[in-house]
């Protein structure tokens, strides 16, 4: 959360220098990622230490008339005066990467750092200091969606701009849906387990995709709440399921929750609730979330998998999961990338990367899911490599949960 009073205050001083003169100004926010890590595997001192050699480098980086403050454990915001173009913004934020590309002295070792940083300008993007921040923050995460060091807002970024009391009472309210897609086993082409997806039809803007509202619950206290009904949401459909036809369920959970405590009793209560057996349930993690954080993550789902609960990594083959990661990680399902999925046809080179991820995974004892499938001929190219499960549009498209265990109810009725 935003350290929110001298942030808005500089803001609004800027806002109201600017009034006077017709100038112009940037809000960035920058993300250094791996202080976070720092804190878990050296203590929280020397992790304090490390956040202010942070603020200190970006301040040394920036002009004297820059401001920087710290507005998180591992980010900050910056109010720079007079940025008359794109091209200043990016100027400032290159210096400021180059900054952070060399390592640092560790308890034990160097620690690399990176900057990740989301930027918005006055008067274009935002007329106070809320807004900006909120933009500066969307263009963040758009930053940190695309893996680049720097994204300045975009007024068409597929980012929508999202209300905290309207989420809230959303979630509270239970107006949010849960959809399944099905999951086959590519081996004998049957439907062998369901994803839980989470849906939002919000009266300001329609249809919200997830890539914009979980984000935004993971920056406020919302995931918490957006977790726990995701939870029994799933749960509630998946319980008959589970017992009259054994399939399994995935749902994805964000590590934020995992520094709150209970996390795992929460879960485990929520499975007793509804008598699913923890075997039947998948929870899966993206491999971008290994990299944030690896310890906690690691820790938390541990605990899982002793109880019984299956933990995938989602995503994976986007370039943040590493062998070493395999090996810490209590990982028993590993899902492959629609990217790479959807270019083996026409990609010799991608096709032999996924089949050596596959070969990879089974001498791992790993069971591996392919994400996207979209027609045919991949599903047998993935099938003959021995892939054992997939999805995507051409093997079932999301849909709301009740019309999936109607349907699916029907289809098992008929001889």
């Amino acid at each position: 959360m935003l350290n929110r009073q001298p942030i808005f205050a500089a803001i609004r001083q800027q806002i109201a220098s600017c009034a006077d003169a017709g100038g112009r100004f940037a809000v960035m926010m920058l993300r250094a990622r791996g202080l976070h890590e720092i804190s878990l595997r050296f203590g929280y001192e020397q992790g304090e230490q490390a956040g202010e050699k942070a603020h200190e480098l970006i301040a040394k980086s920036l002009r004297p008339i820059d401001r920087v403050f710290r507005a998180g454990d591992d980010s900050y915001v910056m109010v720079l005066p007079d940025m008359l173009s794109r091209n200043h913004v990016l100027l400032a934020s290159a210096r400021l990467a180059q900054a952070f590309e060399q390592p640092w002295a560790g308890a034990d070792s160097p620690w690399q750092l990176r900057a990740v940083m989301g930027v918005a300008l006055y008067p274009e993007h935002g007329l106070d200091a809320d807004l900006l921040c909120r933009r500066a923050g969307m263009a963040l995460d758009e930053a940190q969606h695309r893996r680049e060091p720097c994204v300045v807002y975009q007024p068409h970024d597929t980012q929508v701009e999202i209300f905290y009391e309207e989420l809230r009472e959303a979630i509270e309210a239970n107006r949010l849906q849960v959809f399944f897609q099905p999951v086959h086993d590519l081996q004998v082409d049957r439907i062998a387990g369901i994803e839980s997806l989470a849906r939002w039809t919000s009266p300001r803007h329609g249809d919200v995709s997830p890539a914009s509202f979980v984000p935004f619950s993971e920056q406020s206290d919302l995931i918490s709440v957006l977790t726990r009904w995701s939870i029994n949401a799933t749960l509630r459909h998946a319980a008959p399921l589970c017992e009259a036809h054994g399939l399994s369920f995935a749902i994805n959970l964000s590590p934020q929750v995992f520094s709150r405590p209970g996390v795992v009793e929460q879960f485990m209560g929520a499975l007793d609730i509804w008598g699913v057996a923890p075997t039947a349930v998948i929870a899966e993690i993206t491999e971008t979330a290994l990299a944030n954080d690896l310890e906690l993550s690691v820790q938390v789902l541990r605990r899982l998998r002793d109880l019984g609960v299956r933990i995938a990594i989602d995503d994976f083959g986007t370039g943040y999961a590493s062998i070493a990661y395999l090996r810490r990680f209590p990982a028993t399902e590993l899902k492959i990338d629609q990217s790479l999925v959807g270019t083996m046809r026409d990609d010799p080179h991608t096709s032999r990367l996924v089949s050596a991820i596959i070969n990879m995974a089974h001498h791992m004892d790993l069971t591996t899911i392919a994400e996207g499938i979209e027609d045919q001929a991949t599903q047998d190219l993935l099938t003959g490599m021995g892939c054992d499960f997939g999805q995507g549009y051409h093997l079932g498209r999301p849909e709301p949960a009740a019309d999936f265990v109607s349907r699916f109810n029907a289809s098992m009725a008929t001889p």
